[in-house]
């Protein structure tokens, strides 16, 4: 049974994460507010979730105009000068990969782009030339105001709020990207996320759940498989680099990341907090790739050790979905 967060505080402290929290932050307290930033008339506008009453589900821009939520194109609602990713935060993550239930004594990181960032609905490239582009739903932390030398009770009050993304990967460059996983994840449009940023919302008792083709093929209750949760992080990366508002902390993803094909839509819900979609589309390979500029892609034994995951170490039910929607298609 998940656990209840508005239950009394002393039941917070049985969360299995380090630094179990004693109360709830006040970023994740009511009432929820969701901001998005959308494109109108070709010009990009700031608005607020309706949450209430006659025009609920509706976006009301700062301008003070009410218009359709679902017929908007969105913009990322994000203006991030860093975005850093935790390698393994999700239990069932570190357990497919490294066969216990916390991968490393503390977490580890790395780094992506700005320009990786791409809206919900947006297109998600795959060059020609790659062949393994890995799905990775996920939880982003935006950082509010900057944020040095903290504790991770202090960390909480420099949040802004949360985003559903997805952390995409061409894994065909894990070979010589390993380290720095430069263009593994940190080419263009690799990120999709929003649609909106969201607060007030209890994050340990929301469930994460990516799709492709709409069928389920991760899952994971936030609560219960965090390893290190945000204030944890804030926390250790703050120790050393000055965090700025605006700033993205991708927080890992659960089990079972495979590769996607061009036409796949890929999603990533979290409950209390939205959804964001995106459609692979392939692209030719760079031109000066042809030239034999650089590392090319390969396919090993490591890039397949990562891309296609160890099927005998997660649930049959994502196996089969994604094979399922796979199937889909074709049809």
């Amino acid at each position: 049974m998940h656990r209840d967060l508005s239950t009394p505080p002393t039941d917070l402290r049985t969360m299995n994460f380090e630094f179990p929290i004693s109360e709830l932050p006040a970023v994740m307290r009511g009432p929820r507010v969701e901001r998005r930033r959308a494109l109108v008339g070709g010009s990009a506008f700031w608005g607020t979730l309706i949450e209430e009453g006659p025009d609920a589900g509706r976006l009301q821009l700062d301008d003070g105009r009410v218009l359709d939520a679902q017929a908007l194109t969105y913009l990322p609602p994000v203006n991030p000068s860093k975005i850093i990713a935790v390698h393994i935060s999700y239990s069932s993550r570190s357990y497919e990969t490294r066969q216990k239930s916390k991968p490393t004594e503390s977490p580890t990181y790395f780094t992506k782009p700005p320009t990786s960032l791409n809206g919900h609905g947006g297109q998600i490239l795959k060059p020609a030339d790659c062949q393994y582009l890995n799905y990775e739903g996920e939880y982003a932390v935006v950082i509010g105001k900057t944020c040095r030398n903290v504790t991770p009770d202090e960390a909480w009050d420099y949040i802004e709020g949360f985003c559903p993304a997805l952390d995409m990967g061409l894994q065909n460059f894990r070979d010589t990207d390993q380290g720095s996983m430069l263009r593994v994840k940190g080419a263009d449009t690799l990120l999709p996320i929003g649609p909106g940023l969201v607060r007030g919302v209890n994050l340990f008792e929301q469930t994460l759940r990516t799709y492709v083709n709409g069928l389920v093929v991760q899952e994971a209750h936030i609560g219960d498989e965090t390893i290190w949760g945000p204030h944890y992080v804030i926390a250790d990366l703050a120790r050393h680099i000055t965090l700025v508002a605006g700033d993205v902390i991708l927080m890992g993803t659960p089990c079972h990341s495979r590769s996607v094909d061009p036409g796949d839509v890929v999603e990533c819900e979290i409950t209390g907090l939205g959804r964001v979609a995106g459609t692979v589309v392939e692209i030719a390979a760079p031109r000066a790739s042809a030239l034999g500029v650089g590392h090319q892609p390969t396919d090993t034994a490591e890039v397949r050790r990562v891309a296609l995951g160890f099927d005998e170490r997660v649930p049959d039910r994502f196996k089969q979905n994604l094979a399922d929607a796979r199937k889909s298609k074709k049809g």
